[in-house]
């Protein structure tokens, strides 16, 4: 059974509210130097507004999303519990609030962008940032341009190439899952896989050239293996096992000529020196962390973060890596919490990979694939207001719902059979006595 597509004026909606959720022009515009500002505050109330409307048009669908709010509940209260002992108390309870809003929309795009309604709408919401991203290199290079340490690579519509190629991974697997999903609508799949792909090559971050790889190589693999039968699964999956413990065993061996030849250095540009200063930061406190969103404070404002950017020599903004950033702010409950849901997220996707994962081009797996990556390099993990996160949200509120289409359409009431007219037989008990008349058929 197919989901009904959502309204136009729905869809419009969500696309507006994924472009916020990107950060694409309007913080470049109104927090050049990536600061939060009051504007930026007061932009996002209309947004707000949006997603209580949104929550309640559908609101016969939200209340099977329980399992998922259950899921998102239990970070927000974490997040909301660490204010008590952060090192900034009112930065946390503004940010939680954010990450509160962030996990209503995400809830709510879980339950109503059910089957492929999902990755079509981030393929279109792409192909439109895609698009703008264009116009920006070429009709605005001020913005559209690095001119500083990466000076000539493309940032289109947002701060630094990093997270233009997040979001065009994001699209690029979206596309792929439609295209994968036998829906007959091609063109604009296609044409934003094509954009999409080309942004993430012109940013030259081999962090989103691999998460573009994992994602639309998952979409593809999956998409293989229903093609190709069971001789050629059996065969695609042994290889597979064989290719990534050849790849493990290589990159032990190996790492520091397979990041010369990406053209990185061993420390990752002075990632590893962040790591290490950040874990002796975490060993202070392993329980309970910083407080959600405290951490990486303005010079002056955070002690944990000046010691940070005094070891390693320069003005570290993030930890970048997900799960490291997580423990500075939440210790490792807050860790092994998200970890757990990502997991169980995935083997339930895993299994249900032949039913719903087929219906929706296996997008699903694939951004969760894609995700995780990106998570090793970024701090995209329970961040407050941002798309990898909110998406992390949908999908697991979409693996949690007890199916994926049965109750989302009516069902319509069984026609009556219609009976033949004719001669009627007698129907007789073992004694001889008349019981009941029967009619032919």
């Amino acid at each position: 059974m197919t989901e009904p597509s959502p309204a136009w004026w729905e869809t419009a909606i969500c696309v507006a509210m994924i472009f916020m959720l990107t950060g694409a022009l309007i913080g470049p515009v109104f927090a050049p130097t990536q600061e939060e500002t009051p504007i930026l505050r007061l932009i996002w109330l209309p947004a707000y507004a949006a997603t209580l409307g949104l929550v309640l048009y559908r609101i016969d669908r939200m209340w099977r999303a329980w399992p998922g709010a259950i899921a998102i509940g239990l970070l927000v209260a974490l997040c909301f519990a660490s204010k008590y002992w952060s090192i900034d108390y009112h930065t946390t309870t503004r940010r939680v609030i954010a990450l509160a809003m962030s996990g209503v929309f995400a809830l709510y795009l879980g339950a109503a962008f059910r089957g492929q309604h999902l990755p079509r709408l981030l393929m279109l919401a792409s192909l439109i940032m895609a698009v703008g991203s264009l116009i920006m290199v070429f009709a605005f290079p001020a913005i559209g341009v690095h001119h500083d340490v990466n000076a000539g690579l493309w940032r289109g519509l947002w701060y630094e190439k990093n997270q233009m190629g997040a979001v065009m991974v994001i699209g690029a697997t979206a596309a792929a899952a439609c295209l994968a999903s036998g829906d007959s609508r091609r063109l604009l799949p296609a044409l934003s896989f094509a954009l999409s792909s080309l942004l993430v090559l012109a940013t030259q971050s081999k962090t989103s050239l691999l998460c573009l790889m994992m994602g639309v190589g998952v979409v593809a693999g999956f998409w293989a293996l229903r093609k190709g039968g069971a001789a050629f699964a059996v065969v695609a999956i042994w290889a597979a096992v064989v290719a990534a413990g050849a790849g493990l065993w290589f990159w032990e061996t190996h790492s520091a000529e397979v990041l010369g030849a990406l053209g990185k250095d061993p420390s990752l540009t002075g990632r590893t020196d962040i790591w290490a200063s950040l874990m002796r930061r975490v060993a202070e406190r392993p329980m309970t962390g910083y407080g959600y969103g405290a951490f990486w404070g303005r010079i002056g404002e955070s002690p944990p973060a000046d010691w940070v950017r005094r070891e390693t020599g320069w003005l570290v903004p993030s930890a970048h890596n997900g799960w490291i950033d997580l423990l500075v702010q939440l210790g490792w409950p807050g860790a092994i919490l998200v970890g757990v849901q990502m997991a169980v997220t995935f083997v339930i996707l895993l299994f249900r990979s032949a039913g719903a994962g087929a219906r929706e081009g296996w997008w699903a797996l694939g951004f969760l694939v894609a995700f995780f990556a990106l998570s090793l390099s970024e701090s995209i993990l329970l961040t407050h207001q941002s798309l990898p996160f909110v998406l992390f949200m949908a999908v697991m509120t979409r693996a949690f719902l007890p199916s994926s289409t049965a109750a989302a359409v009516p069902l319509a009431p069984k026609p009556r059979r219609a009976y033949q007219t004719g001669p009627r037989i007698a129907a007789h008990s073992m004694n001889g006595q008349l019981r009941r008349s029967l009619p032919v058929r």
